[in-house]
């Protein structure tokens, strides 16, 4: 049986209400949260894992440079609220987390997402740049054996934001901040 997956690049993040630990205190957040600023969602399989913890402290350890950029991190598991604090207070890496840690346990985002595994109630590892309108610019979605780079997806954050303050131009492969973009002409057709 195929599956057909509809792209969600430049789609609007579905209405969603779910709860999440930030700083000691059980939160709720919304869609409504994500408007204003530049978002960064994060979904992982389950807290108390081997290779979740590692992603969570990269993203801790990146914290202040995405607070730079102006966009929040949101980690997501299909866990409850509750064993987020549990994980936070008992994972060294996990408790360098400063960002909001969402239980999904009923599956709302991991399906709005697309990143959900029906036969597993697990999430695919999925990361979603979303503009301050709350639109996905940036989706990335990978087998759960492979953890991801944090600064890679800085680097993707600083390109979105890059080319969302200068229509008409594209970042090109390793853009970095501060580098030369490209704005698209005939003329560069075949010269590149």
């Amino acid at each position: 049986m195929s599956l057909v997956h509809p792209c969600l690049i430049n789609s609007p993040v579905q209405s969603f209400k779910v709860n999440a630990f930030h700083n000691g205190k059980f939160v709720e957040i919304t869609e409504s949260d994500l408007k204003g600023k530049w978002s960064v969602m994060v979904f992982m399989p389950a807290a108390f894992t081997f290779n979740c913890p590692t992603e969570v402290e990269d993203a801790a350890d990146l914290y202040a440079e995405f607070q730079k950029a102006g966009a929040e991190i949101y980690i997501v598991t299909t866990d409850t609220h509750f064993a987020h604090k549990v994980w936070h207070e008992t994972s060294p890496a996990v408790g360098k987390a400063r960002f909001p840690l969402i239980g999904d346990p009923t599956h709302q985002l991991t399906r709005a997402f697309g990143v959900h595994i029906e036969d597993e109630g697990l999430a695919l590892r999925g990361t979603f740049v979303i503009n301050p309108e709350g639109v996905i610019k940036t989706l990335e979605v990978h087998d759960n054996a492979i953890a991801r780079d944090m600064s890679e997806t800085l680097r993707k954050l600083r390109a979105a934001q890059y080319v969302a303050a200068n229509p008409g131009q594209v970042c090109p492969a390793k853009w970095q901040e501060g580098a030369e973009t490209i704005a698209p002409s005939l003329d560069l057709v075949g010269k590149i």
